[in-house]
Formats: structure tokens, C-alpha cells, sequence
């Protein structure tokens, strides 16, 4: 609990340096019904009435808070997020005074877009040339993120590492066998709790954590070992990489 708090202590102190954060007041103790009636998640609405994508998180309450939408975190009183259509949860943390945390889940669904999510290409992005490939199974430099040591990959920015981004790979042709594993260019450390995950045919989606990060990302405490997702059986096509907004 202590270092949960004093993570909740440095974000805030960082994020009061930012007029867009609001420094939140750590004065006293409450429950969880307490934080759902202080606590509001909405859905922004689309002409005819149906909910939009665009949700928005706010709290009353007198904790440090922190917000999990779609997988990210968010710390302060207020969050907001532009999502993909279907159902949602969001997730309030709030830290105590006395160091007790508290959770609170706001199920909500989007159904039509109204603030269209941008796309952010790495790899692939129309008029490019870049191409789709294949990469070879067992050998780490197809897909590393690297661009001196990877064969297809550029770097990641530390914005995209400690953005704790959500890269999404278009996947097609891909075999029936086809599986690999998360891990670093080092080969120092995997992120898919040692069990090589199955990659099939279409969108597939990769949440960058702070584990990634400080293991990848070039600056900011990272230790630049890259980001590596190597084949390991079966084959498929990589089209593109990007990520959405």
C-alpha cells in the first residue's frame, strides 16, 4: 500500500506542475459509497440521443485518484477518453488518507462515433511503401523496434513507451499455428507471462506497460533494450502498426 501511495504522491506532485491537472486534496477518509455518489462517468451523446465514444470521468471525493479506461491510467479528478464502440468499464482507484484504497467500477457502452479516433502509424501507413512482410519464425530482428538492429521496425518514441500506448498490428494469412512471444531485444525479460500468445487474422492489439517501458524506451529511466515480438511457430503477414486516438 505504501508504495501504491507514494506512486499516487509523485504523479499528482507531477501533475499540478501541468494547468491542465488539477492538484487533488488528500483530507480524508470515505467509503466506496461514498466515492460512487462523488464520482461521475458519462458518455457524450450523438444527435438522435445514442452515446457517443467520447467518455468522461470526474470525482468530488478527497482522495488521489487514479482512472483505468481501455486498459490506460489516468491520475487526477478528472479523465476523459475517446474509445472504440462496444461496452466499457471504467475503474476509479482512490487512495485514503489513512492509505486505504478503494475501487469503484462505471460499466458504460458507446454506440456510434462521434469524435472519430485518430490514427498514428508506425509501420505501413498508405503511400509509404513500406510493405507487408512475413517475418521468419525464431528470428528476433523481424519485428524488433529498431532501427539499426530490427529488419522492418523503426524505434518507438518514449512518448509511444511511457504513452503507455496500445499498438494494434493488421494481421493477415496467418496459419492456423501461428503464435509468438512479447519480450525485449535482449532476451532479458518477457511480457506474456512466459506463455507465447496466438496471432490470428485481423487486429491485434499490444498494451504497452510500465514494464515494457522501462525495459524498451530509450529515455526517461527507460534502459533501451527494445521492444521484440518474435514468431515462434506458424507463419502470418504483418501489413501495418499504429496505433489509435
Amino acid at each position: 500500500m505504501k508504495k501504491i501511495f507514494l506512486l499516487f504522491a509523485a504523479v499528482c506532485a507531477f501533475a499540478a506542475c501541468d494547468p491542465t491537472q488539477e492538484d487533488i486534496s488528500n483530507g480524508g477518509n470515505i467509503t466506496v459509497d461514498d466515492l460512487t455518489a462523488m464520482t461521475t462517468v458519462t458518455v457524450d451523446k450523438a444527435p438522435d440521443g445514442q452515446n457517443g465514444n467520447v467518455i468522461t470521468c470526474k470525482t468530488s471525493a478527497p482522495v488521489n485518484a487514479k482512472w483505468t479506461i481501455g486498459g490506460k491510467d489516468f491520475i487526477g479528478n478528472y479523465a476523459w477518453k475517446k474509445m472504440k464502440l462496444g461496452q466499457h468499464i471504467v475503474t476509479i482507484t482512490a487512495l485514503c488518507a489513512d492509505g486505504t484504497e478503494l475501487k469503484a467500477d462505471f460499466p458504460v457502452e458507446c454506440q456510434v462515433i462521434t469524435d472519430p479516433l485518430q490514427r498514428f502509424w508506425i509501420y505501413g501507413e498508405p503511400g509509404s511503401g513500406q510493405e507487408p512482410f512475413q517475418p521468419a519464425a525464431w528470428d528476433a530482428a523481424e519485428m524488433r523496434f529498431s532501427d539499426n538492429e530490427g529488419k522492418h521496425l523503426p524505434f518507438l518514441s518514449d512518448d509511444i513507451y511511457w504513452g503507455f500506448k496500445t499498438l494494434i498490428f493488421d494481421i493477415t494469412d496467418a496459419t492456423p499455428d501461428c503464435a509468438g512471444r512479447i519480450m525485449n531485444g535482449w532476451w532479458s525479460a518477457r511480457y506474456d507471462d512466459d506463455k507465447d500468445v496466438q496471432f490470428t487474422n485481423g487486429q491485434w492489439e499490444l498494451q504497452l506497460t510500465e514494464a515494457i517501458a522501462k525495459d524498451c524506451a530509450r529515455g526517461n529511466g527507460g534502459a533501451g533494450k527494445d521492444l521484440d515480438i518474435m514468431v515462434t511457430s506458424g507463419s502470418c503477414t504483418i501489413n501495418a502498426v499504429y496505433y489509435e486516438e
